[in-house]
């Protein structure tokens, strides 16, 4: 399978790098990772040790495959779309943090998009490499739920590059679940400067469950049955399975980047309020972040 991958960060290049060992993969990202990758391949360490020879390019314009995978930030999510229409596609899929990626996509891609959730840990040490810090699993299947033969075919193309894959149809119940780890984890590491282990117990882990909680309240009143327990299982499940991890907005936070709490914290806030749920935990979380933000150094 021809694959492109959209967004060559941490995660972008962990799974274009396995993704390589099997298919066709381009990497689309910024120098000067593109020109390491370019000039001597791509080194994937951590709990992996090999190297492949990806293509990769800084223009994602004009650019055909039979499948996109993108991985940047959400706030990036319409440029990265614009961009991919110049080319063609015959499926995309989204392993992005956040909620409104997919439709995103599918309101320029002519073609069928398949929502992704993605529990590998990943940190990129340098140019041309990235370190595999915790093996977990993707999740992929049609947006709105089911079956289609483009997830199974997707489906079929992650396993054979040894990539744990599973196709499901109950996409949107596992985008909120995603959404409460995201919610519950993130942001909290991100303040706190934990590691996700912190949250298994200590004060921090109240701070997350409740998080998780109040997305499992909206995403009830949103009419996607996830029960609290569940929500809070998963973000359990999660902080144990990446313990020495750090979190991405962590990771955003200490290098004085832009963070994704817009499209994760501040998303679950925008429709606790359209569906008259309280979200205090999380409006408080949000607005901590925004107030980071704002204040942080720019480019």
């Amino acid at each position: 399978m021809e694959v492109v991958v959209f967004g060559a960060g941490s995660l972008g290049s962990l799974a274009g790098g396995l993704l390589a060992r099997d298919h066709a993969v381009t990497l689309v990202g910024r120098d000067p990772h593109v020109a390491a990758v370019r000039e001597s391949g791509l080194r994937v360490g951590g709990e992996f040790d090999f190297s492949v020879r990806p293509d990769a390019t800084t223009d994602g314009s004009d650019l055909s495959a039979d499948l996109a995978v993108v991985t940047v930030k959400a706030f990036d999510t319409d440029e990265a779309a614009r961009t991919l229409a110049t080319g063609r596609f015959d499926a995309a899929l989204s392993l992005q943090n956040g909620m409104g990626n997919e439709d995103a996509l599918a309101d320029h891609l002519d073609c069928p998009v398949l929502a992704g959730t993605a529990t590998y840990g990943a940190v990129r040490p340098e140019p041309g490499a990235v370190a595999c810090t915790g093996v977990g699993e993707v999740v992929l299947g049609p947006r709105a739920g089911g079956t289609s033969e483009t997830a199974d075919a997707v489906g079929r193309a992650f396993r054979t590059a040894g990539i744990e894959t599973t196709v499901a149809d109950d996409m949107p119940r596992r985008l909120w679940e995603k959404l409460a780890v995201n919610a519950g984890i993130n942001a909290t590491t991100a303040l706190a400067r934990v590691e996700n282990g912190a949250l298994l117990d200590g004060p921090a882990r109240e701070v997350a469950a409740d998080a998780a909680r109040e997305t499992a309240r909206v995403a009830r009143a949103e009419g996607v049955e996830l029960a609290d327990d569940a929500a809070v299982g998963a973000v359990e499940r999660v902080a144990d399975a990446t313990a020495a991890n750090t979190s991405s907005m962590r990771q955003d936070v200490l290098d004085g980047r832009r963070t994704e709490v817009e499209a994760i914290n501040g998303y679950l806030c925008s429709r606790a309020r359209e569906r008259n749920v309280t979200a205090p935990v999380n409006r408080t979380l949000t607005n901590l972040l925004r107030a980071w933000e704002i204040d942080r150094p720019q480019d």
